[in-house]
């Protein structure tokens, strides 16, 4: 997976903060877009993680802050609900005109709504989701109701939602009864999926009910138990990622990522040099992965560098035949940090005496324990860090033989 940042202009010329994540290939079969729940924003922890999730499933799903909200441009007066449904819109054609027309729409609480609206003004939508969503859009005003008389008294004042100060004003509230909800989600007729947790505090599950009856088919209910509205247990979050992964099958054409045959070997890596530039595929019998080289030198930083990767190895390496040995010692050994960097250095640097003198490959390994640990044990397991298969390899004469097939 792959998180690209993205700033996106909206109707207004305000900029939208975005993140544009893709599956491991960098190759989404389709693309979605997520929109946040009111008052939160696009790095809230339950966004983060349903779009990953859905990156899984091969997706590329574009989460971004509604104006005035996280590092959107803009003020939080100015977040009103149709601003909301407008910034959806505007970023359906970032991505139209960027990389591909999205299919998908998720929205949860108050982005459900949106998303709902606004994938009544998109052909190109052909599914939508919605987790805790209201049926009707001025259900979110309960949560300022106390403030309505200063706010139409004063024109703007300043509010807590969530335990955070926002400013809002008439206008702001009057946006909320603009927006006939009932009767869009009656006229949408296109596939959706409500979520909703019954025990809902927030938005109260009787508006998945209304939701659910005011769709036509096709139409799907999923109960998320105990989760409560912010999705805060991660595992919550990314079960509704998998979940609107594996419904949306149905209504979408399926592309299956192709993977590459290792033919009998270890592993196979794959280069297209007609489409991508250095991003590498890698695969093994049951995991894929990708190298890349930084921007710095041409590449577009897609994944690791091959030197990552080969530091990686050593780490990994490491820290498993450190556990093993802690095991078997009985040693309090709590957690284990390797720090590896790849570099030239020149053997004068090194204080090592050659007969010609030159840059060697040197590898800088670092090590840090957590545990009840004396001084004796930890020499003893930094000289066992040096035992370990990999680094064995990496010190001694490798062969490597080479043949066209």
């Amino acid at each position: 997976m792959n998180t690209i940042r993205l700033e996106i202009k909206n109707r207004k010329g305000l900029k939208l903060q975005a993140y544009l994540e893709l599956p491991a290939n960098q190759k989404p079969n389709h693309f979605a877009i997520f929109a946040h729940c009111f008052s939160c924003n696009s790095n809230f922890n339950a966004v983060k993680n349903i779009s990953r999730s859905l990156s899984n499933n091969g997706f590329g799903v574009l989460r971004f802050d509604f104006t005035g909200l996280g590092r959107s441009e803009g003020e939080f007066a100015e977040s009103h609900f149709s601003a909301n449904v407008e910034d959806l819109l505007d970023v359906n054609n970032y991505l139209v005109e960027n990389y591909q027309a999205p299919a998908l729409l998720v929205g949860h609480s108050l982005g459900g709504a949106a998303v709902i609206v606004a994938a009544s003004q998109l052909n190109n939508i052909k599914a939508i989701a919605t987790i805790g969503a209201p049926a009707n859009v001025n259900h979110v005003t309960h949560l300022f109701s106390h403030s309505l008389n200063d706010i139409a008294k004063k024109g703007e004042v300043e509010v807590q939602i969530g335990g955070r100060p926002f400013k809002i004003n008439q206008d702001f509230v009057k946006d909320f009864s603009k927006t006939d909800l009932p009767k869009i989600t009656k006229e949408l007729r296109k596939p959706i999926l409500v979520m909703h947790a019954p025990f809902d505090k927030i938005v109260g599950i009787e508006n998945a009910e209304k939701i659910y009856l005011n769709a036509m088919h096709p139409k799907s209910f999923m109960s998320l138990d105990d989760a409560d509205h912010l999705l805060s247990n991660a595992k919550d979050s990314i079960y509704v990622g998998n979940m609107i992964g594996t419904w949306v099958d149905k209504y979408f054409p399926k592309e299956e990522n192709k993977m590459l045959s290792t033919e009998g070997e270890q592993l196979v890596g794959h280069l297209n040099l007609i489409e991508d530039n250095f991003t590498t595929s890698i695969q093994t019998k049951k995991h894929t992965l990708i190298a890349d080289e930084p921007t710095s030198v041409g590449g577009d930083d897609f994944g690791p560098s091959p030197y990552d990767y080969l530091s990686a190895g050593l780490a990994a390496c490491t820290v498993m035949t450190l556990k093993l040995y802690a095991e078997r010692k009985k040693w309090d050994l709590q957690e284990v940090f390797v720090y590896i960097t790849y570099s030239k250095k020149h053997s004068e640097d090194l204080k090592i005496d050659l007969e010609k003198p030159t840059r060697l490959d040197h590898l800088q390994k670092k090590l840090k324990f957590i545990g009840n640990l004396d001084d004796a044990q930890k020499q003893r397991l930094k000289e066992i860090a040096s035992k370990c298969p990999v680094h064995k390899t990496l010190i001694t004469q490798t062969v490597i033989e080479t043949e066209l097939i």
